[in-house]
């Protein structure tokens, strides 16, 4: 998408924060690939035999974006961070919902290279991930504000940095410090360093 483009998102999204339902609409197909990609990259980590199909978990992603509570939208990437974010609690909770039917079938521990490396994780780790990450957000919200941005909306350095209005050298930081937090916190070590 160019620059163009991304004005255009921006001012539809600023259009649906003030009341126009309808400019939702008009967003999603300026963005309909980049989410395709995302709710693709999610798929991709999750087991081979996952029920949902990309396209169905763009629309889970896009009704809980049209559910939601009004949002002071920034640009296109807070609205693509966002979305990841709703992409994330569909597979949470699919694999929550899977994992209550199966109660731990098939269930192995996670090693602590894959806590390590997020992009790695696959259906019960992504639910220890989100409960980890809820718990870094109770300690060090912006930390985990970075993770979701970064690995869940896919944001480079400079588009979280944007996002958050911080420098790329503090997301940076927070990336490197929130990693190793998950990392102690996913294998059972104290998190409460750093």
């Amino acid at each position: 998408m160019d620059r163009a483009g991304h004005g255009e998102v921006t001012e539809l999204l600023l259009a649906w924060s003030g009341g126009e339902a309808s400019a939702l609409d008009k967003v999603m197909p300026l963005v309909y690939a980049e989410l395709h990609r995302l709710a693709r990259r999610y798929l991709s980590l999750e087991r081979p035999d996952h029920t949902l199909q990309t396209s169905e978990l763009i629309n889970e992603a896009h009704l809980r974006l049209v559910d939601a509570n009004r949002i002071n939208w920034q640009d296109r990437a807070h609205f693509l961070a966002v979305a990841a974010k709703a992409m994330r609690r569909v597979l949470v909770e699919h694999a929550r919902a899977r994992g209550s039917q199966r109660r731990g079938a098939g269930m192995q521990k996670l090693p602590l290279e894959a806590a390590v490396n997020v992009h790695e994780l696959r259906g019960p780790d992504l639910v220890r991930l989100d409960g980890a990450l809820n718990a870094l957000a109770g300690q060090h919200p912006r930390r985990a504000q970075v993770i979701e941005l970064r690995f869940f909306g896919g944001l480079s350095v400079e588009e979280t940095a944007a996002v958050l209005g911080f420098s790329q050298d503090t997301v940076l930081r927070d990336w490197r410090l929130a990693r190793i937090w998950l990392l102690r916190s996913m294998s059972g070590e104290s998190a409460h360093a750093g």
